[in-house]
């Protein structure tokens, strides 16, 4: 008879016992901390274009979410915009816009005044000064109109390129990407358009996105990374791209979410959600 073979097994006990590691959550990209990038988007020509007919057939004119009544006012609104939401900007410029709707009067209002109704966002203090001084060059160096130009633009005070992009995409019609906070995580945790800064994505997403799409792009981007793939945890049951997605933070699930099913069909329909409505 065979000697059976035993295996023994060394008894830990609960004070020398080493605990199970847990993998880190993956934190979402962000401007200061984008993480590991990856070289190339992850989509085909076909795959992005399918993603962005999806975008478009359930949001066919997207718009930006802040206030403003003229070019001058766009750019303001933008600018108070930095490290503050839209509706806190909106809800401190309504008054503001309905006595400083330009640069003259808005020069002619003052800093301390400007300080005074835009006190509830963020950085105020700074952002006055800023106001008057664009203010002050529009009317010294363009006649008190807002050029159409980037560089122009990024000339005065508290005007960066996302800035200057998003007046000259929503007043000008020009096909430009202003990379957000939002924009920049998307492009990175889907790996549509990865890159290390906001320039970089902003310069890989104008090579993949599809021209017909390029003058809301941005748009529908930013509104997607704001309300469904969102910093601290994608809501993917209510992504209309989920199927198309390969995002390693994807979340698994038996059958495609029924906006994704529902806006693939107006697509192939040659619909979109308005027509349907």
């Amino acid at each position: 008879m065979a000697d059976s073979k035993i295996t023994k097994r060394r008894a830990t006990s609960p004070a020398t016992a080493t605990k199970k590691k847990t993998a880190p959550k993956r934190k979402a990209p962000s401007v200061d901390n984008p993480g590991k990038v990856l070289k190339r988007s992850r989509y085909t020509k076909a795959e992005t274009y399918a993603i962005f007919q999806r975008f478009h057939a359930d949001n066919p004119e997207p718009e930006g979410e802040l206030d403003y009544v003229n070019a001058y006012t766009l750019l303001v609104a933008v600018v108070l915009s930095a490290q503050a939401t839209d509706v806190g900007v909106n809800r401190a410029t309504k008054h503001l816009f309905q006595i400083a709707d330009t640069p003259e009067k808005m020069d002619a209002l003052g800093e301390d005044k400007v300080r005074e109704e835009i006190r509830t966002i963020g950085l105020y203090k700074t952002k006055a000064k800023n106001v008057i001084l664009l203010s002050q060059q529009l009317l010294r160096d363009h006649g008190g109109e807002v050029p159409d130009d980037r560089e122009e633009l990024e000339k005065l005070p508290g005007v960066g390129r996302k800035t200057a992009n998003v007046v000259l995409n929503i007043f000008f019609g020009q096909p430009t990407i202003a990379v957000d906070t939002h924009l920049f995580r998307l492009g990175n945790r889907i790996g549509i358009a990865p890159g290390k800064t906001p320039l970089d994505v902003e310069k890989a997403m104008e090579r993949i996105i599809p021209p017909e799409f390029s003058l809301h792009a941005h748009h529908w981007l930013i509104l997607h990374g704001r309300y469904i793939c969102k910093a601290r945890k994608p809501e993917c049951k209510r992504c209309l791209i989920y199927d198309l997605c390969k995002s390693p933070d994807k979340e698994p699930y038996d059958a495609t979410p029924e906006i994704a099913v529902r806006t693939a069909a107006l697509v192939a329909a040659g619909k979109t959600r308005l027509d349907a409505e």
